[in-house]
């Protein structure tokens, strides 16, 4: 089975362009809306190797995401990206400060988000 990533974010559009992002990178997608989505399909998502999660969503945004999974010690191994379009250092500095692991500006490339997956070590081992 290959690795598991768990795609957050309240765009349909860019769920979907990061699915086949991921997918060609050799990944399996589990997908949410939200936030509060994406814990609940955290827990129940089997094993996730890494989130990429978007800044801005309702219910639960990205930053109150990272929180909630940095609270909980049985994901503290887990990789948290944020993807965000706010070009803010101070929000940027928030996410790492919170727990994310790493940052991608929309608009990107697949090449820029292997980029970072290989700068976490995330690509050694994908089929």
């Amino acid at each position: 089975m290959n690795a598991r990533v768990l795609l957050i974010d309240d765009s349909r559009a860019m769920r979907i362009l990061l699915a086949s992002h991921v997918r060609a990178l050799g990944f399996e997608v589990a997908e949410a809306g939200d936030g509060s989505a994406g814990l609940a399909m955290l827990k129940n998502a089997g094993d996730v190797r890494f989130v990429l999660v978007d800044w801005n969503m309702p219910v639960l945004n990205g930053l109150e995401f990272i929180r909630a999974v940095r609270a909980c010690t049985e994901y503290r191994h887990l990789r948290l990206i944020v993807i965000t379009s706010e070009t803010e250092a101070s929000q940027v500095m928030a996410a790492l400060s919170a727990g994310a692991d790493e940052y991608l500006m929309k608009p990107f490339t697949r090449e820029a988000l292997a980029s970072k997956l290989e700068l976490l070590g995330l690509l050694q081992g994908v089929p």
